[in-house]
């Protein structure tokens, strides 16, 4: 926090001294006073962002888990999977926002798309790591005391697979608001991404760098929310810390 102030100060004094314009760089406390004058703004495009980033960021943990629990049963719908996975990463999804348009239509369905378009990979492979990694000492005491399948799974590997499932969530919390903006920016009247795209060409740098400044602040409650979360559930977790990570 405070080397983050010591930044906004930075630019505060830089930008007066060099005396830059304001439609090219404005300074912080300009950027603040849009943020203080025009509230009920930016909390309308916020509150429609929101939802995109919830609904989206819902979808896509449900399917990653759906997902990554059928491959790691199924080695040969991993090996059919997997390369898809990966070849997905490979397509710019800024290109693919336009298409959504055409097979989904207008709305907030495309901004959910693309969301999860950016968010299940990283929970995906996450869980799917976090499943495989389970110590094979064990396994074997478990179905040594006889053990279902099911009491493994539900006991054993999820349980070991926690730490990497939520290192899955922060990353994919923080990428979701990327998705929303995306979403926003090929396609919507409302949003802060939209908000963004209208002001750039009429030189509002000091609304878009206010909505920017939004965004990274629901980025953070986003993967502070995880955090939280991840302390709260792995509290007991083995190798656990007082910041809900592991050593």
């Amino acid at each position: 926090m405070i080397l983050a102030g010591l930044g906004l100060l930075l630019w505060e004094i830089l930008v007066r001294v060099l005396n830059v314009q304001t439609w090219i760089l404005p300074p912080v406390s300009l950027i603040f006073a849009e943020l203080f004058d025009k509230p009920d703004l930016f909390l309308r495009h916020a509150y429609v962002t929101v939802q995109e980033i919830l609904i989206g960021f819902a979808v896509s943990v449900t399917f990653s888990c759906v997902m990554a629990t059928a491959m790691f049963w199924s080695r040969l719908l991993e090996r059919s999977v997997y390369p898809f996975l990966i070849a997905s990463q490979t397509i710019p999804v800024f290109t693919l926002a336009p298409m959504l348009l055409i097979w989904i239509g207008t709305g907030i369905g495309p901004k959910i798309v693309v969301v999860v378009l950016f968010t299940f990979f990283p929970v995906t492979i996450n869980l799917m790591t976090g499943l495989k990694s389970v110590d094979s000492d064990m396994v074997d005491m478990f179905r040594t005391l006889g053990a279902s399948r099911r009491q493994m799974f539900t006991k054993l590997y999820v349980r070991s697979a926690l730490p990497y499932f939520f290192a899955g969530l922060k990353v994919a919390a923080v990428v979701s608001v990327i998705g929303a903006v995306i979403g926003e920016w090929v396609s919507a009247a409302s949003g802060l991404g939209w908000l963004i795209k209208t002001s750039t060409p009429k030189f509002q740098t000091e609304l878009v760098f206010a909505a920017i400044f939004t965004l990274s602040v629901m980025a953070a409650l986003m993967f502070i929310s995880i955090a939280l979360l991840q302390s709260r559930v792995l509290r007991n977790y083995p190798g656990s810390n007082p910041q809900g990570g592991t050593s």
